[in-house]
Order: C-alpha cells, then structure tokens, then sequence
C-alpha cells in the first residue's frame, strides 16, 4: 500500500450565508451523478456543536474531509441516503483513510439494510479486515419513520420513490429492497431537511411538516421549474440547491432566474463544492 501522495488541492475558499451559526454544511460534493470537471459526487458535512454527521460518500469524499481541515476523529457518524454509486463510491476509500490516520473512536453508518453484508464483503476483497481497524465500525440499518441518534443529533429517514421504477423492473433478478431516504436532522431546535435523491418533489412532504432552519434539495430528477413550484409558500429559512442536472449547471443564469420568479419568498442558493453554510 502506497502512503505516499501528490499534495492535496485545497477546497475554495468558504462562502458563509445565513443567520447566527447554531451549525453548519460543508459541501463536498454537489454533483449529478455525471462524471463532471467541476463537481464532486453527493457527499455533505453538518455540523451540530461539536457533532459532526456524513450524508452520502461520493468520491472523493477522503480527499475533501481532510482538505476541510478534519482530522480522522471526524465524522461522529455516517448515514448514507441510499446505494447508488455516487453516493457511496467513496466509502471505502474513506474507510481506509481513517485507518491509515488512526481513527480510534467507532464509527456508526446507517445504510439500507440489504446493504449491509454485500459491503462487509467488499472491505474484506479490499484487506479492509475488522482486526486492522483501531475503530470499532458499525453498520446499522435504516428504516424509514425510526429516528437514530448521532451524540446529541436526531436522524429520521423517510422513504423516497426514488428507486420506485428500478425496483418494479428487476426485483425478481435482483434480492434487496431498492430504499431510498430522504432525511430529517434535528438538534437543539434546529430542523434540516436533506432530501438526497427523489422520485417526486411530494417525497418532501414528511420533511416539510413542520417549518425548516434549512433544505438541501436535489434539482436531478425533475425540472426546476417542478420543484420550485412545489416549494413556493412552504415554511422554510433557506434553500439549498444541490445536484443540480447536467443541463440546468451548464446554464445557470435560467434556473437562477426561474427560482428568484418562483421562490420569492424564500432565500435560497445553488452550492458549489466546498462551500459552508451556517445554519
């Protein structure tokens, strides 16, 4: 194993926007799943006081933790939304790298369930045995409605239809449930909502509840213009758009324009990788 490594390009430089800090977001990764000269694969850090909690580990998920300054005690936990490669194919990468930096403290993930022996499989094809680790890894299994807590930190995922026409086409090849999450976080009074990869904009609607400090939304698998409508008059502080499609991030000035018509009312921002925004 080579621990030796061409230097590690620094993250810009952060953007902060919001109100007085009760925590915040570091994006790592906004893209669309698309390989793209510009964009990292989803990967989001929060950031509660001093918890820190991993949604998604798109690559180059290890380079940018430690780009961001972490150290390999970071993150307290890891809660991946649902098993598409861009949002998971940096796990293992990331695991090796905590390892490597001697990470001490264990290392919750949550993950759809049927997930969790294929991946235990890989690490042991990759010599990421269990006796090498000096953190105790632990994958637990994420049901939709059941809340887990991370230290001082509240997750309830709830299901998307996101994996709906997947499911319907190969579930009798293929064994596993197809689950997908969107995510509430809750802390301190703080509520943000993570919608991850969607099926429909009314995927929200558990995260839309009750009012939102914070929204990170996906613009991929639907028009902007759909999802801009549906959030129109909805209780929320701020809107961040992420994953954006390929064609909506090559012309940014029209989906700009089309959110300041339809979303007057609600401050929002299109993120870009490494930017941090307070919470």
């Amino acid at each position: 194993m080579n621990l030796s490594e061409p230097p590690i390009r620094k993250l810009p430089k952060p953007v902060l926007a919001g109100h007085p800090a009760k925590g915040s977001l570091t994006c790592f990764g906004v893209g669309d799943g698309r390989s793209c000269p510009d964009r990292n694969h989803a990967a989001f850090l929060y950031r509660f006081g001093s918890t820190s909690i991993l949604v998604d580990c798109g690559e180059p998920v290890d380079r940018s933790l430690i780009a961001s300054g972490s150290g390999p005690e970071t993150p307290d936990g890891i809660v991946l939304s649902h098993l598409h490669a861009d949002h998971v194919g940096g796990l293992f990468m990331l695991l090796q790298g905590l390892w490597l930096q001697g990470r001490r403290r264990a290392l919750p993930v949550f993950l759809p369930g049927d997930a969790i022996r294929p991946l235990r499989e890989m690490l042991q094809a990759m010599f990421l045995f269990d006796e090498l680790f000096k953190f105790r890894l632990q994958f637990a299994r994420l049901k939709a409605g059941k809340p887990v807590m991370i230290r001082n930190v509240r997750v309830t995922p709830f299901r998307t239809t996101h994996l709906d026409r997947l499911r319907e086409r190969f579930r009798k090849k293929y064994r596993g449930d197809f689950s997908a999450h969107c995510l509430l976080l809750e802390s301190g009074g703080v509520r943000i909502g993570h919608s991850a990869d969607l099926g429909r904009p009314e995927d929200l609607e558990p995260l839309l509840a009750n009012p939102l400090d914070l929204l990170v939304c996906e613009l991929a698998h639907f028009s902007p213009a759909t999802i801009f409508r549906y959030l129109r008059g909805r209780a929320i502080r701020q809107v961040v758009f992420v994953h954006l499609s390929s064609p909506a991030w090559e012309n940014p000035g029209q989906t700009r324009r089309l959110a300041v018509k339809l979303l007057p009312d609600i401050p929002h921002r299109f993120a870009r990788d490494g930017e941090v925004i307070r919470i």
